[in-house]
């Protein structure tokens, strides 16, 4: 989050006067079109509780910032892809706690194995994790911007390989788990990740967005961050549940082969 700070400027702001379409398609597809699409595989494929949360947490979660990596090496539109992550990074500190209170209650009722959501805890939680370091980024490419470049150039390398690395953690951690799950868990991620992609894509052509604009938004819908999944699942404020992690344990590791797929299909 504090690389997405430094990645800000003025044109990651005036980019939603410029193309307010484009900000708008991008953003019901992440707020709207990704939680339902998890809600209803989950219940579909009558996923165990711990899990159903799991994957619509991830689907929850702001879009991550390697997005913005995606989106130039499929020729998108990277400022826009920027101002996105930016935005829902911000809006779903919100979205998450009311989202995620109502799939509780229904969880439970379905089941019959409460599940309580500390709603207060989760808003002050995604605020410390999201809005601070967002900020603290932006500031300090504002105060000093040559150093805020160098140290984005380091940060830009290090933030895939850090959640890469938290993935493979908590693989060795569950690596029992993931394999009995991995099954099931793995169809239901890949047809969550395909399902946003196509949608998010063909409501952008209904909207008549160019072909950078399209990429960029297919890959802001399919590229979700899995840290902050993570963080929720694990807080020992939140739900203080490994397990429920795993999805996006899962989502890491498959919406980056998805993605590298896609960006190779369109380059070609």
């Amino acid at each position: 989050m504090f690389l997405l700070g430094t990645d800000l400027n003025k044109e990651s702001f005036t980019n939603v006067a410029r193309n307010p379409r484009a900000v708008v398609v991008g953003m019901i597809g992440q707020l709207i079109l990704l939680p339902v699409i998890a809600f209803v595989l989950a219940y579909l494929l009558k996923l165990p509780p711990v899990y159903f949360m799991g994957i619509v947490l991830i689907a929850c979660c702001p879009g991550g910032s390697s997005s913005n990596v995606f989106s130039m090496l499929a020729k998108g539109d990277v400022a826009l892809s920027v101002t996105l992550t930016a935005i829902s990074s911000v809006v779903t500190m919100f979205t998450i706690p009311f989202i995620m209170e109502f799939v509780a209650d229904f969880v439970t009722e379905q089941s019959g194995i409460e599940i309580h959501l500390p709603f207060g805890k989760l808003i002050i939680q995604n605020i410390v994790l999201l809005f601070v370091p967002l900020i603290i980024g932006i500031l300090f490419k504002y105060l000093y911007p040559n150093a805020a470049t160098k140290v984005n150039k380091v940060l830009s390398k290090l933030a895939f390989p850090a959640l890469m690395l938290l993935a493979f953690v908590f693989f060795l951690q569950y690596t029992q788990e993931i394999r009995d799950n991995f099954a099931v868990l793995g169809v239901t991620i890949t047809f969550l990740i395909l399902a946003a992609m196509l949608c998010s894509s063909l409501l952008s052509r209904l909207t008549k967005s160019n072909t950078a604009v399209r990429r960029t938004i297919v890959i802001e819908v399919g590229m979700q961050n899995a840290a902050q999944a993570i963080a929720i699942a694990t807080s020992p404020f939140i739900f203080n549940n490994n397990e429920m992690a795993i999805p996006a344990i899962i989502y890491a590791l498959l919406m980056n082969v998805i993605l590298l797929i896609y960006v190779a299909v369109v380059k070609r």
